[in-house]
């Protein structure tokens, strides 16, 4: 048997930040450090974090009054930031640079009399959290179907968005659909489209139709839309394919039959999950592993200012007495 992991995988970068922004927040506080909805989408980091004292809360006012709160990566509204100063609240914002580009560029359309239509999926943090920043005013889609039902003109002015987590390829046939009913459609220069989202079901591509594997294990939960998506992408492509929290979850029944087998994780997967994957696939089958690299992220996003602060000191301290 072969197994082939692919790079990239795993964390991306506004996931990298939300977590460290979570464990600064920790150093400098100490716990209890709340946490509105999940701060990534994955069971083994939260739970992480709650054995550290994290307290994940679906609403502000399940948090007492001198609490400190972390906003997720997915984004909030700005009544949620609103409630978190009325109730005096010390809030840090853990969410993703480029949610918060799709925020800003709802405010910028809407100041410029565009009618906004926003593609994405209505129950994900995120779209609730966009829709949020101009209440009334997005049109959301989530399919070509929906598209025909809009009640705009069309020759309505129209400016298009998207959720950052889905795909070129997801957004490829609404978008069509919306071009050709709106002949004045735009989307914003720079694309909402996140970058590790596509990277990663590119990946699944290469190893589907270049190296031809016949099984794909992605790690990831199932509440993140980015690591069902991966799974949908192989299965598209006429292979199997399962999603996993970790590899006690494998199943012997998957694997019959099957010589090569791919290996990725969502974009909020750590990769000792993959490792423990890899390292179930040599214990019982004595698989030869292969590193499939596609492309090189080299994405990083910065601190919130107070925290970029909290993380130097820290460093010192712990560089203090090593004669560094």
């Amino acid at each position: 048997m072969k197994v082939l992991t692919v790079s990239p995988r795993g964390f991306c970068a506004g996931v990298r930040r939300a977590i460290e922004i979570v464990d600064l927040a920790l150093e400098k506080f100490s716990a209890p450090i709340y946490v509105r909805k999940e701060i990534v989408h994955n069971q083994a980091v939260v739970n992480d974090f709650r054995k550290r004292g994290v307290i994940f809360i679906d609403e502000l006012n399940e948090a007492p009054a001198d609490a400190i709160v972390v906003f997720s990566a997915h984004g909030v509204s700005p009544l949620v930031r609103d409630q978190a100063k009325e109730r005096q609240f010390k809030s840090i914002d853990a969410t993703c640079p480029l949610v918060t580009k799709v925020h800003y560029e709802v405010h910028r359309y809407v100041d410029e009399k565009f009618e906004i239509i926003l593609i994405g999926h209505k129950d994900h943090d995120e779209v609730i959290g966009t829709m949020g920043e101009a209440p009334g005013k997005i049109h959301l889609v989530e399919t070509v179907e929906d598209v025909a039902r809009l009640p705009l003109k069309t020759s309505a002015k129209i400016m298009v968005l998207t959720q950052t987590t889905l795909s070129v390829d997801e957004t490829k046939s609404i978008l069509g659909a919306i071009r050709e009913r709106f002949q004045n459609a735009q989307t914003p220069n720079r694309d909402d489209i996140c970058y590790a989202t596509q990277n990663r079901q590119d990946a699944i591509k290469v190893l589907v139709d270049t190296h031809k594997i016949d099984l794909l294990i992605v790690v990831g939960s199932q509440n993140s839309s980015n690591s069902r998506r991966l799974c949908e992408v192989a299965r598209e492509r006429g292979v199997k394919a399962y999603l996993i929290d970790k590899a006690e979850e494998i199943e012997r029944d998957w694997i019959r039959g099957a010589s090569k087998i791919g290996v990725t994780a969502g974009a909020s997967a750590p990769e000792h999950l993959v490792q423990g994957v890899l390292t179930f696939f040599q214990d019982h089958y004595k698989a030869d592993l292969e590193e499939v690299f596609i492309r090189e992220e080299n994405v990083n996003f910065s601190l919130p200012k107070d925290l970029r602060m909290e993380k130097v000191l820290f460093n010192s301290e712990q560089l203090k007495g090593t004669g560094v």
